[in-house]
């Protein structure tokens, strides 16, 4: 704060008269917001000084060009610490479309894409690629860094079981497709709604410090297919034909090759998401990516569905086991967010704990594999917890009753305490071999325990059965 206090000094000559820090998305740089009376201004510290670099440059270039960008101020002579002009807060996504899509919302829409070509080919004719940063293109290398962070960071810890050299022969089919591009423009990487800010009607472009030659393919489906803003089908193909026209003057393409075209980077960018949100939210626990988790699986769900990605067969099989997987999983309903909603899971250890996408840590984990398990017997093998033969057996068995009685007097003081502290969230998940009998019997009668005690909102959830029920509330 001290070096940001005295760069601050330095270019108003007072000491800010507040400060507030501001709160962080997915990178490890530090904003503040600091007032000379008052006049705001956003200082910003970053440790990585190859990285501030970058956005100071591409900064000064794309101001040259005529874009809207926030002003650089003052910088530190080590460029750890700069200060900018405040853009405010109005985000065109938290903003405009978290609020849906209303005639201003989509005009402000087309307003930034048709800036998109401006960017991608005015910025390219004078820039020095040597200072982009970590690469100065798109190339193999920084294509495999997204695949493979897509494979580690979310396809693996998922527990969907796939062949990695058959995986890495379609990595190596869908590489050189993207490869195949070859624009000369510059590519803002991360064009989304979250990274334009609207000041008095105009949209303004912040967070382009990872820019690097590279196609302009990837900058559009970034925007447009953007999973958590979730366009509807005609506002995204609006948004494309506008980008098609401004595009015209810099750059040709008939339709068919660009339809294609926009298909493979549509996949490829979807699948980079993934990753991100796999290593930001499953292993960071942020909550905001956590919950974009369900969007971008949608959004995966709808290519497959409307593009030919034949050429990469055995990648399509991977994907579409792993949206059968998370399309069991309900994150959002209409349940109020001032009352208590307890989610409950049954699941099979085999295919991983559930998710917490409340970003709250996942609750309370309980394993039932030292239950006698009536799976073992024939008579069994095709029923559930849920079956009366299943219950007899359990409960005549007794160790189960015993088990929930020690299960009950856990969950019913972390039930009253969150109704009286006002949360929002409470996740209880049982596990067993394979999701089928004795976890399914613990997490239904735990669920309609706490429904029938409490009256507060019950998600139900067994996870490996597809099923969902609801008690006290209804299903979105």
């Amino acid at each position: 704060m001290e070096t940001l206090f005295s760069l601050f000094e330095k270019y108003t000559g007072a000491r800010p008269s507040q400060h507030r820090l501001l709160a962080g998305s997915g990178s490890n740089r530090v904003y503040y917001r600091l007032w000379n009376n008052e006049k705001s201004y956003i200082a910003v510290h970053g440790t990585d000084i190859k990285e501030n670099n970058a956005f100071l440059v591409l900064s000064e270039q794309m101001a040259s060009c005529g874009i809207n960008v926030p002003q650089v101020l003052a910088v530190s002579s080590n460029k750890a610490d700069y200060i900018l002009s405040d853009l405010g807060d109005e985000s065109l996504f938290f903003e405009h479309i978290a609020k849906g899509f209303d005639d201003t919302t989509v005009a402000l829409l087309h307003k930034t894409i048709a800036q998109l070509p401006r960017i991608q080919f005015e910025v390219a004719k004078h820039l020095d690629f040597a200072v982009c940063y970590p690469q100065a293109s798109f190339d193999k290398r920084t294509v495999y860094w997204d695949l493979n962070y897509f494979k580690y960071e979310f396809l693996k810890p998922s527990g969907i079981e796939f062949n990695e050299a058959y995986l890495e022969d379609d990595f190596d089919a869908l590489c050189a497709d993207l490869l195949a591009v070859d624009t000369p423009s510059f590519m803002y990487r991360d064009f989304q709604s979250r990274n334009v800010m609207v000041v008095n009607n105009v949209p303004y472009f912040i967070d382009y410090q990872g820019g690097r030659k590279g196609p302009f393919y990837y900058d559009l489906v970034s925007f447009v297919y953007q999973a958590k803003a979730n366009f509807p089908a005609a506002v995204r193909t609006s948004l494309i034909n506008t980008y098609k026209e401004a595009l015209q003057p810099y750059y040709k393409v008939d339709d068919a090759t660009f339809n294609r075209q926009l298909s493979i980077f549509a996949l490829f960018r979807t699948l980079q998401v993934l990753g991100a949100y796999g290593f930001r939210g499953l292993i960071e626990q942020k909550s905001h990516f956590i919950a974009s988790i369900p969007f971008a699986i949608k959004q995966l769900q709808s290519l497959l569905n409307e593009n030919d990605y034949s050429a990469y067969p055995y990648l399509v099989s991977v994907l579409t086991a792993l949206v059968d997987k998370y399309a069991n999983t309900t994150v959002e309903t209409n349940i109020a967010p001032t009352k208590l909603c307890v989610d409950v899971y049954s699941f099979s250890y085999k295919k991983g704990i559930p998710t917490d996408y409340s970003g709250n840590g996942g609750g309370f984990v309980f394993d039932c594999r030292a239950i006698h398990n009536p799976g073992r017997y024939e008579p069994y093998k095709k029923l559930t917890g849920l079956d009366k033969e299943v219950i007899d057996f359990l409960e005549e068995d007794g160790e189960i009753v015993t088990f929930m009685q020690h299960i009950y007097a856990l969950a019913d003081p972390a039930v009253e305490r969150y109704v009286k502290r006002g949360f929002t969230h409470l996740q209880f998940s049982f596990g067993c071999t394979g999701g089928q009998h004795r976890s399914v019997y613990g997490a239904q009668h735990l669920a309609e325990h706490i429904a029938q005690k409490f009256g507060v909102q019950v998600r139900l959830q067994h996870r490996e059965r597809n099923i969902t029920q609801y008690f006290n509330c209804s299903k979105k």
